[in-house]
């Protein structure tokens, strides 16, 4: 059975709730291909800011640590911690919010004791705190262990206060039915803000209509993200892509296409074969890997969608 929209959006938002139809782009606090940039360059289009990412503390089992990248520093000019943070309170004035993530394509955190949470909890709090971060968002892409992760998120809500946001990027595979990150989700759906998961570097998945669907298409997009819609409210679903073909090893549309899934989603329009049975008008945004790579391609992702989501509104 789907869920119908007016169901799924029958709770009250939570209190870290984004603003509606927001566009989430990660950060990169490293140097590759795409253009460097500081925090304070990032785009106005973005509402949320996703730091990429915090390191495994290597002393401390299950801790993190993060600053300025040495490399990302001398691309920059001398970028340092006191201009990040100057950078992070001054988006934040600009009503953006910043979130730090952890994991990423090579990274991960061991959360595999109590021990180790406590560790994760106390190290990322303080890193939150002095850097003025409001939040997690959840990026493992290696596994972990689902009620430890759990734990470790409620005592960082519980330290962070009302306003902490939570947000994961889990792949495709794990929030397929019993996947790792759906069993995360049904256990701390009350404190996530919005789930946005990759539609890319993915092979074909099954989507919520009983059909294979494959990568690249708009039934790709709607027909997974419907799975999540059966667990979540609308307003925590948003749409995962990469900004441009050289973001990700595949799985990269032109934004007709996240904007034909948006509007498939939210009015039952411009669908594939998949079309909702009843639309999801509150569904959060978009998310894009990355801040980076879009301000390479002089803001071609950013753009269109931000339009597109600005006409939902």
């Amino acid at each position: 059975m789907l869920l119908t929209g007016a169901t799924a959006s029958a709770d009250p938002a939570p209190a870290g709730a984004l603003p509606g139809k927001q566009l989430t782009g990660y950060w990169q606090n490293f140097v590759n291909g795409a253009t460097p940039l500081r925090v304070s360059d990032v785009s106005a289009a973005y509402d949320v800011i996703v730091l990429a990412f915090a390191e495994a503390d290597p002393a401390r089992p299950g801790a993190v640590t993060f600053g300025v990248d040495p490399g990302l520093s001398s691309a920059l000019g001398g970028y340092d911690t006191a201009a990040l943070k100057a950078d992070i309170a001054a988006k934040k004035a600009e009503g953006k919010s910043v979130v730090l993530s952890i994991g990423g394509e090579r990274g991960n955190v061991d959360l595999g004791s109590p021990a180790n949470v406590a560790s994760f909890v106390d190290s990322f709090a303080a890193i939150a705190q002095e850097y003025g971060i409001q939040g997690l968002d959840v990026d493992l892409e290696h596994g972990f262990d689902v009620a430890n992760m759990a734990s470790a998120i409620q005592q960082l809500r519980d330290r962070m206060g009302e306003g902490f946001l939570l947000t994961m990027a889990p792949q495709t595979l794990d929030v397929q039915p019993g996947g790792t990150y759906l069993r995360l989700i049904d256990q701390v759906k009350d404190l996530i803000t919005v789930v946005h998961t990759q539609y890319y570097n993915s092979g074909s998945m099954n989507g919520c209509h009983g059909q294979v669907v494959t990568q690249g298409t708009v039934d790709f997009i709607t027909a997974q993200a419907c799975i999540l819609l059966q667990h979540l409210r609308p307003d925590q679903v948003a749409l995962g892509l990469p900004a441009t073909s050289s973001a990700a090893g595949s799985g990269f549309v032109s934004p007709d296409v996240v904007t034909a899934a948006l509007d498939c989603l939210t009015t039952g329009s411009r669908c594939g074969s998949y079309v909702p049975e009843s639309p999801f008008p509150g569904l959060s945004g978009v998310m894009t890997w990355s801040v980076n790579w879009d301000a390479a391609s002089g803001g071609s992702f950013s753009g269109p969608v931000r339009a597109h989501l600005d006409s939902l509104a």
